[in-house]
Formats: structure tokens, C-alpha cells, sequence
């Protein structure tokens, strides 16, 4: 797998591409700001990008708008974005096209090697890993003025929040330690409750998740 990483700290950038290459991936280009990312995305055709959010020159939003215009150019590619702190609006800009193949973590969770490795695996893959904080924060903000949110029971809570990191149904009962029928039925009741349509596509499953904790956002 072809990866563009973007990081400007050196420790982390060459942290990171070790840490990559380990596990089988083939680092294309490490670059350190927007105007070299935008070039390695328009000319390498990278599987997948990693990007942290804050680049040079302008030390905002710069990795994000870079890979938001290469999502542009090239719509679905793959983009794991890297944030220091929980911001909401990078989130939704990310999610808005509704196409998948989008992550959003923390760098703290990229010390959690097998973690961060499965996350960059499931947006290669077209799928969506969104960090739990980002999940926990969409969460309590709807809560108080959601009323089907607030007829989910306590596991169907936890499934949903799992469910919106982009678990499928296997992990999801396995880290709850119940079966994968049990799973399936808290997820049918789920949907159900909050009135989005059932499906067994992970991903589709993910993004109305999102879509449904963050309007009105």
C-alpha cells in the first residue's frame, strides 16, 4: 500500500514512517508542509494519505485543506487525518461528502501502534475510523436534546459508539466479549430507535451514525 504521510515534527514524521514500513506499507513521499503535500498527492497517486491537520506555511488547517482538495481532485481517496486536540468542524469537513474512506484520531493514538495501523488498514480499505473522543464528544453534546438518543439503553450506547469508530459487528463483540448475534441485535435496535435505515455495509452504517449525532451541528 502507497502511503503520502504529512507531518512537520521530524521525530514523529520518521517515527511514523518506521512504524509504517514495519508493517508492510511503502512510504511514497514524507513531507513537512501544504505545498509539498499538495504536490505529493497530485503526482504520486498515493492508496492512502496520512496528514496531519496543522501544517506550514499558515500552521491552521492546512493538511486538512490540502486533503480535502485532493479528495476533490480524486474523490474517495483515502485520507487519515491527525489531530492534536478534538475539533469538531474538521470532522464534519472531512465526513461531508458522505463517500468514506476518511479517518479522524488523535496523535496520541498513534502510540498505540496496532491501533493506528488498523486505522490507516480500514480507510485504505474505503472504510471510516473516527476517534473515540470525537465519537464521546458528538455523543454528550446530542444527549441532553435527543430524545430517541436518550431511549438507548447503556450497551446500546456503548454498541453505537464502537459502531461510529467504524467496529464492524465481529469487533464490536469482541470487545464487549457477547456474540455477534446479540451485536447484530443491538445494532437492528439501534437504528430503529434513532430512524435511520438498516444496513449491513459498515461503512454506510458508520457515516449515517455520524450524520444523524452531528446535525444541528
Amino acid at each position: 500500500m502507497r502511503v503520502v504521510l504529512a507531518e512537520d515534527l521530524f521525530l514523529l514524521r520518521d517515527g511514523l514512517v518506521r512504524l509504517l514500513e514495519a508493517h508492510g506499507f511503502e512510504i511514497v513521499a514524507a513531507v513537512e508542509s501544504g505545498p509539498e503535500l499538495d504536490r505529493a498527492l497530485a503526482e504520486l497517486n498515493p492508496g492512502v494519505a496520512v496528514v496531519d491537520v496543522r501544517l506550514p506555511p499558515t500552521h491552521t488547517d492546512e493538511g486538512l485543506q490540502c486533503a480535502l482538495r485532493a479528495r476533490r481532485e480524486r474523490p474517495g481517496l483515502p485520507v487519515l487525518v491527525l489531530s492534536q486536540h478534538v475539533e469538531q468542524l474538521y470532522a464534519r469537513e472531512l465526513l461531508a461528502d458522505g463517500s468514506g474512506a476518511v479517518g479522524y484520531l488523535l496523535k496520541d493514538r498513534v502510540f498505540d501502534a496496532a491501533q493506528f495501523v488498523d486505522a490507516v488498514r480500514r480507510v485504505a480499505a474505503g472504510g471510516t475510523a473516527m476517534d473515540p473522543q470525537v465519537i464521546q464528544q458528538l455523543l454528550a453534546r446530542r444527549a441532553d436534546r435527543d430524545r430517541p438518543l436518550s431511549r438507548l439503553t447503556p450497551r446500546e450506547l456503548e454498541v453505537l459508539e464502537l459502531m461510529a469508530q467504524g467496529r464492524s459487528n465481529t469487533a464490536i463483540a469482541a470487545q464487549l466479549v457477547v456474540t455477534e448475534r446479540a451485536i447484530a441485535k443491538h445494532t437492528s435496535n439501534i437504528f430503529a430507535k434513532l430512524g435511520l435505515e438498516v444496513s449491513d455495509d459498515d461503512n454506510r452504517r458508520v457515516l449515517a451514525v455520524l450524520a444523524h449525532l452531528d446535525r444541528d451541528g
